[in-house]
């Protein structure tokens, strides 16, 4: 089973036991079902964050490689190549601050966790 199948079924069990909480008819099932979200969203910064430091390193990387690369065939030139490729790597590293900024505003979106864990506790009939 390759990983795109498993992330699939995860994703598909995920929503499918959310919303059985959330169409069981009991009010703490439904608030239990809501911390589903505020678990997604918990994961999916931590996913998002990585994902957009590992993308932007590797485009850094090719940028770099290619200005090295322009620089050694033409020396007389790599001031131009150095200047161009630093405007890109600002370009580029701006992608991943943007990508911080939506994690930050998502994370700011999870409750009080103290609240959270008594609900948790309520939920599971303790």
């Amino acid at each position: 089973m390759n990983k795109k199948t498993l992330i699939g079924i995860f994703a598909a069990v995920m929503v499918i036991a959310s919303a059985s909480m959330a169409f069981a008819g009991d009010d703490s099932a439904v608030k239990a079902a809501g911390l589903w979200v505020f678990f997604g969203i918990a994961i999916a910064c931590g996913l998002g964050i990585g994902m957009a430091a590992m993308g932007t390193g590797i485009g850094m990387g090719n940028a770099i490689n290619g200005a090295l690369q322009g620089t050694a065939r033409n020396p007389e030139a790599g001031g131009k190549i150095m200047t161009t490729m630093i405007i890109g790597l600002a370009l580029i590293e701006s992608l991943c601050i943007y990508a911080l900024v939506i994690c930050f505003i998502l994370v700011f979106k999870i409750p009080d966790l103290g609240g959270m864990h008594e609900l948790i506790v309520k939920s599971l009939g303790g």
